[in-house]
C-alpha cells in the first residue's frame, strides 16, 4: 500500500500584509500564505506604485516591498526600491532625441544609503557637449539634494514629482527637456 502525502497548504497560516506608513496608515495590500513567522520575513512583494498612491500616473513605477515586521497575523513592509520598465523607457525615448543616464548614490539625512538613476530625454537631438553638461548638472542637484532630506521625504518629493520638475527647469537652459524620470531608486 502506498504511503499518503501531507497536504501542506492545510498547514499554511495566512498573513494581512500592510503598506509603509509613507503610502498612509493601515493600507493592507493583500494576504499571503507561510509556514510560520520566519518564512514570511525578508520576502520581497512587487506591487504597482498606482496600487497604493491611487495616482494614475504611477502606472508604470513598480514598487518592490520588503517584509520589515511580523506582529501576529499582520505584516508590515518597507519600500525597498521604484523602478520603470524596459518597455516604458523604450516608449519615451524616439528617434532623432538624446538621452542622459546617471546613476548616484548617497546618504540621506537620516543615515540610509539609497541609490538613485536619473533618465533625461531632450526635445531633440544634441551635442555631446550639451549632454555632458546635463549629466554634470544631474549629479550635482542630487549629490545636494539627497544628504539634505530624510528617505521619507526625499520618497514623497520623487513620487509627487517635485524633484524632476526641479531638474527639469534647472537644465532647460541647456536643451529643451521632454522628460525627466527615476528609472530606478532604491535603498542599498
Amino acid at each position: 500500500m502506498a504511503s499518503q502525502k501531507k497536504d501542506t497548504w492545510k498547514f499554511k497560516k495566512w498573513f494581512t500584509v500592510y503598506a509603509p506608513k509613507v503610502f498612509g496608515d493601515s493600507i493592507v495590500i493583500g494576504e499571503m500564505p507561510a509556514n510560520g513567522d520566519k518564512d514570511v520575513s525578508n520576502r520581497n512583494i512587487n506591487i504597482s506604485l498606482n496600487t497604493l498612491t491611487n495616482n494614475p500616473s504611477h502606472m508604470y513605477t513598480t514598487a518592490v516591498l520588503r517584509v520589515d515586521e511580523v506582529n501576529g497575523d499582520n505584516v508590515t513592509t518597507k519600500l525597498v526600491r521604484l523602478r520603470l520598465p524596459y518597455s516604458y523607457l523604450r516608449s519615451i525615448v524616439r528617434r532623432y532625441r538624446s538621452i542622459s543616464n546617471v546613476r548616484i548614490s548617497g546618504i540621506t539625512k537620516d543615515g540610509i544609503k539609497v541609490v538613485a538613476k536619473v533618465l533625461v530625454v531632450t526635445k531633440e537631438r544634441t551635442t555631446n557637449s550639451k549632454v555632458v553638461g546635463m549629466r554634470k548638472e544631474l549629479s550635482e542637484y542630487l549629490n545636494e539634494e539627497i544628504p539634505k532630506n530624510t528617505y521619507e521625504e526625499l520618497l514623497k518629493a520623487i513620487m509627487e514629482g517635485r524633484i524632476q520638475s526641479e531638474l527639469n527647469s534647472k537644465m532647460t537652459h541647456i536643451t529643451p527637456i521632454n522628460k525627466v524620470e527615476f528609472t530606478a531608486f532604491e535603498v542599498n
